[in-house]
């Protein structure tokens, strides 16, 4: 189990959730600016054109909202991600069908994207508002918040496999960023979606493969 779920040697527990969630936060707002800046610049020119001041403020609230939403997801994996870790090391056998839980979970999260769910999710995330907020301030803030309702239900299989490849990885991270902004910004086209669950399937049959020892790598 990865570190960052530990707490560190005189390091409290508030402490240690406080360090994950600062980490998560800067990993998401890395992972998730490059698809939503097209989404707020669109919804800054929507209230441009319609002579609404405060246009930057405004569009900072909604990036504010958006990302409130990804820091609470943050502190609902945390908890998970402790109790995980500390059943692995307290009861070896789940040590051993750690990499068979996650591929299966894998399969989960590649067969997700092949889902109306997700195509739901996935279609709020690219729409555009169509007219100006009436109520500014307060329904800039709600909008950023099912924003990013939205951003996380439909990102919440590529999230997975962040969390159990390597979450500290730069290169999963990477390869996760392209896929959630090239879904995202693509035009609706299901099939890239569902192609990108394919790979998802496919690297969960390979850890699956490797589990189980047809990898070289037994229990």
């Amino acid at each position: 189990m990865s570190m960052m779920w530990m707490r560190m040697p005189g390091q409290s527990w508030p402490g240690t959730a406080a360090s994950f969630l600062v980490m998560w936060v800067v990993m998401m707002v890395a992972m998730m600016l490059p698809s939503l800046v097209p989404t707020l610049w669109r919804y800054r020119e929507c209230l441009r054109r319609t002579g609404i001041a405060q246009v930057n403020r405004l569009t900072t609230l909604v990036g504010a909202g958006y990302f409130l939403v990804w820091g609470a997801a943050g502190a609902i994996v945390f908890p998970l991600g402790v109790a995980a870790a500390y059943a692995a090391a307290q009861q070896p056998v789940l040590a051993r069908i750690a990499p068979i839980v996650a591929g299966a979970a894998m399969l989960l999260a590649g067969a997700l994207q092949r889902t109306a769910w997700k195509a739901r999710q996935l279609a709020f995330c690219r729409e555009s508002p169509a007219h100006a907020p009436a109520t500014r301030v307060r329904t800039a803030w709600r909008h950023g918040v099912r924003l990013g309702l939205h951003c996380v239900g439909s990102c919440a299989g590529l999230t997975a496999v962040t969390l159990l490849v390597g979450v500290m990885d730069l290169r999963v991270m990477a390869v996760v960023t392209a896929a959630i902004t090239v879904e995202r910004l693509a035009p609706s086209d299901a099939r890239i979606v569902r192609a990108i669950g394919d790979a998802v399937v496919v690297v969960g049959l390979v850890l699956l493969a490797r589990a189980v020892g047809l990898g070289g790598q037994g229990l």
